[in-house]
Formats: C-alpha cells, structure tokens, sequence
C-alpha cells in the first residue's frame, strides 16, 4: 500500500508540475499580471490588505500526502518541511499565503535553528524568501551587549537587491521596538522605518518613510484565534517589494518574542562557551562576496 500511495503521490506530482507550467505559459502569452504586482488602491488612495492566521494545520492547501506532492511539484520552494500558515486577503480575494520552513525552526537547536518563511501566491508558486540571518542577528547582539537584534534578508523573485530589515538596538526598556529596511529605485536607496505603537493592543505598527511621514500602518486584531492584522501603504509608496516586506513582517510577528529569545539564548551560550558559533551553509551562500573568484 506504500508503494502505490508513493507512486500516485508522484504522478500527482508530475500532473501538477505540467499544469503549473501551463498556466505559467498561458499566463505570459495572454499578458496577464500577477496581481500581487499591481494592488489596487482603494478610493481613499491606501492599498490594503489582510493576513489571517491559522491556528490549525487542517487547511485545503496543505492537507493530504496527494496535495503537498503537487504543491512541492508546483514550487521546489516549497519544501517537505513547509507550513503554511496564513493567508493574504487584497480586495476580498486570497492573493497570498505564507509558511515556514517548520523542521528549521522546531527540530533545530543553537545555531542551526533559523527562521525562514516563504510567500507564495493564491497557487503556490514562489514568491519571496525571509530569512532570519543569525550569523549578522548574533554580530549585532554581541554588539548591543545582549539586547536581542534580529536581522532579516528578504528576496523577492524579481529584484536585483536583498531587502534587509533589522530590529533597532536602540531600544529602551517598555518602549516601542523599531525595525529598519532600505529599497533601491533606479540605484538610489529610500528608508522606511516599521514602529511597534505605544498603546498597543494587538501588534500594531506604523510605517515611516525617510522623512518621518506616516506611508503605512499594521492593526493586529485583539480577539483573533490565530492572529490577524488588517495593512495598509499610502499609494505611491505601494509597489511590489515594500507590499511583499509588509505581508512577511506581519507573518513574521507571530514569531518575533521568540525569535528574540532565541537570539538572546545564543548571546549567552556564545559568551559561556556552551557552543561554539558556525553558519548554516544556505546562510552562508548570502553572506558570500560576489565578485570572489570562481
């Protein structure tokens, strides 16, 4: 019975990898745009959008050895040990969804344990990659003598630049957090600037650009099982790539406070001499010079 199941689970698998590249083909041939490029802004001149969390892994995207074999097929970012975990809404459609990368984060432990999520679109075609960088995270902890710093890099799938965004190591006890990113347009760098809120009731933040204007905000809803935060970007800084850093930082929140633990953790097994510091190979690809010799 294994071996058929395996080989249905494989012909399910093939099936799929044939029909994502037929809507792959069609896609191009009829000049439609994935609709996460081009978010509609409402009357108001916002563009808004939901994440909803799940509290249960029972959900029609993953559910059943026949359907994560076609989502694996559709998408080799989409690992065995994935978990899918939200959803993005945009003009009351699904658009989105995110994992994390759950053997990573659970299984793991010292520095072998990293954070990475994935953003996929409503048919689980690859989107964008968040990785918590713990090799840079532990630099700029040792550096802030113990104060947690997380770092991220975000790779989008149709950029020339990693987005990286990093929580402040000016951080005074019981104030609000900040985290940090840049984009570049046409080689010049614009800085934005994520606020946790003071009065904070559900994981609220507000977005600033570079020059202290309100361009975004995050409302986490109270009373929600999973979790859910209802976005919004001012038009005209609204494009693909802030969108996408948006969308995976509010999938991210649900594992901030232990993320900062476990940084924090390290921090001090690091200086006690408990482990001794190495960097996951896949991390270490993104800290590699790109004009080294090959």
């Amino acid at each position: 019975m294994t071996t058929i199941a395996a080989r249905s689970a494989n012909a399910a698998a093939e099936a799929a990898a044939q029909d994502a590249a037929r809507e792959e083909i069609a896609e191009r041939s009829a000049g439609r745009k994935d609709p996460s490029k081009t978010p509609k802004p409402g009357k108001d001149g916002w563009h808004r959008f939901t994440v909803d969390v799940w509290i249960t892994n029972f959900n029609k995207i993953e559910f059943g050895i026949y359907k994560r074999s076609r989502n694996r097929a559709k998408s080799r970012q989409f690992t065995a040990d994935m978990d899918i975990f939200a959803e993005v809404i945009e003009n009351g459609e699904r658009t989105g969804l995110i994992g994390y990368r759950e053997d990573l984060w659970k299984q793991k432990s010292g520095m072998d344990k990293r954070l990475v999520f994935k953003l996929f679109n409503e048919t689980v075609n690859w989107r964008a990659t968040m990785d918590l960088m713990v090799g840079r995270s532990l630099q700029s902890t040792i550096g802030a003598r113990g104060l947690p710093v997380t770092s991220f890099s975000i790779n989008t799938d149709d950029d020339n630049f990693l987005i990286y965004l990093e929580r402040s190591a000016n951080k005074w006890p019981f104030m609000p957090e900040n985290f940090s990113f840049f984009l570049m347009n046409d080689n010049q760098p614009e800085f934005y600037r994520l606020r946790r809120d003071l009065i904070d009731l559900g994981g609220d933040y507000t977005l600033y650009d570079q020059n202290g204007n309100v361009v975004g905000t995050l409302d986490g809803k109270v009373f929600s099982l999973g979790g859910k935060w209802y976005g919004k970007v001012k038009q005209g800084h609204a494009d693909k790539r802030l969108m996408t850093v948006m969308k995976l930082f509010t999938g991210m929140m649900i594992f901030n406070a232990d993320s900062r633990r476990h940084m924090k953790a390290l921090y001090r097994d690091v200086r006690r001499g408990k482990i001794k510091p190495k960097i996951e190979r896949q991390e270490a690809d993104l800290y590699m010079n790109p004009r080294r010799t090959r």
